[in-house]
């Protein structure tokens, strides 16, 4: 696996039919009725739709892009508006009145929290910050000394120290700082999806670095999507999405920087508030944005024996995992659905069976 290790690829790329972004790229579309990019959470979103009259089309991107601007707006930790003043009040040990939309937001992101052991969890926000990970720039400067993650691990903090009574939220910590970044593109493509069929449009995809979901097909075919391999220009194979599937990957090549010939990732491990190590990337592919947003993160996370085991508590079944060596790991749901491109797989796949019986960690009262 020398070969394939010997560089991480990232960025964007166009090409003659065919769509780069983040880990995942659309293969088969056709020229959309019409096409408009987004900027939101530090990322652009585009949606293109298929089959519709363009002022049908234009319609909804009006809807659309009112609804994203309220959500960078009100779900950005790091910016004026609603979730810094939340922000602010809980580590004042103060309660706060949010919208609806982000009510129900937190409740979905503690509940995949504790399905997840914690190994997703959005209250870890400090320790996003504190490895600098919080700006849309690279960092700069040294990482954080021992001291200060000894001082976040202390804190403790996690989303079952909220407590969501309606549209209030409290939280018995005032360590907690939430940050929704591991899961609110998944959340916001599922919420685009809503406006999409609400405005009478049947087939769109919808692209937001590292995830796609889709509605329809486009015509008698499904819409195909490649997921990157993070150490080549090329792909690890295509997967043919159902309508309302969403497929989405993180991984250590998405946000980083380098120190002493050392990547640290973006992807926080919230056991010992240090970038996770061992895997490139993780794939998910699920009927919810959010979900498999949020399983892909704690996917990157969890370890070696851990990961069919989480994987299965957070309710999803297709996943494709990638090591730092190379090595290549499916479910079986995965690698049913895995298709060759570009003359092969780049390595042997190892499938690995979910747990069939597992116990859902329950959410205390909150």
């Amino acid at each position: 696996m020398i070969g394939r290790r010997a560089a991480f690829r990232t960025g964007l790329a166009l090409a003659a039919g065919l769509v780069l972004a983040g880990g995942v790229r659309v293969l088969t579309a056709p020229a959309p009725d019409v096409s408009e990019t987004f900027y939101v959470f530090g990322t652009l979103l585009e949606v293109e739709t298929h089959g519709v009259p363009e002022a049908q089309a234009r319609d909804a991107m009006a809807v659309l892009g009112a609804h994203f601007r309220q959500m960078h707006r009100d779900w950005h930790a790091w910016a004026p508006g609603e979730l810094e003043s939340l922000n602010a009040a809980m580590a004042a040990g103060q309660s706060f009145e949010v919208d609806p939309g982000l009510a129900k937001l937190l409740q979905q992101g503690r509940d995949l929290a504790c399905r997840s052991e914690g190994l997703f969890d959005p209250a870890v926000g400090g320790m996003v910050e504190a490895w600098g990970f919080h700006a849309d720039t690279p960092p700069e400067g040294d990482p954080p000394s021992d001291a200060v993650v000894a001082k976040l691990l202390a804190g403790a903090p996690k989303m079952t120290d909220l407590t969501i009574t309606g549209t209030t939220v409290r939280s018995s910590n005032p360590a907690v700082q939430l940050d929704l970044g591991a899961y609110a593109k998944g959340a916001a493509l599922d919420l685009a999806e809503a406006d999409l069929t609400a405005a009478g449009i049947r087939d769109a995809v919808l692209n937001a670095g590292g995830g796609v979901q889709v509605l329809g097909d486009h015509g008698s075919r499904p819409w195909r999507v490649a997921i990157r391999d993070p150490f080549e220009w090329g792909v690890v194979g295509a997967v043919s999405l159902r309508p309302g599937e969403a497929l989405h990957t993180s991984g250590n090549y998405e946000r980083y920087f380098d120190r002493g010939g050392i990547r640290f990732s973006h992807i926080i491990d919230p056991r010992t508030a240090r970038p996770m190590r061992g895997v490139v990337s993780v794939s998910v592919l699920s009927d919810n944005g959010a979900l498999s947003d949020a399983a892909a993160t704690a996917l990157c996370v969890a370890g070696e024996e851990d990961w069919p085991r989480i994987a299965a508590q957070m309710g999803v079944r297709a996943v494709l995992r990638i090591t730092d060596d190379g090595s290549i790991f499916a479910t079986p749901e995965m690698r049913a659905r895995l298709e060759a491109v570009e003359g092969g797989f780049p390595a042997p796949i190892t499938v690995v069976d979910l747990p069939k019986d597992v116990a859902i960690p329950l959410c205390p009262e909150g």
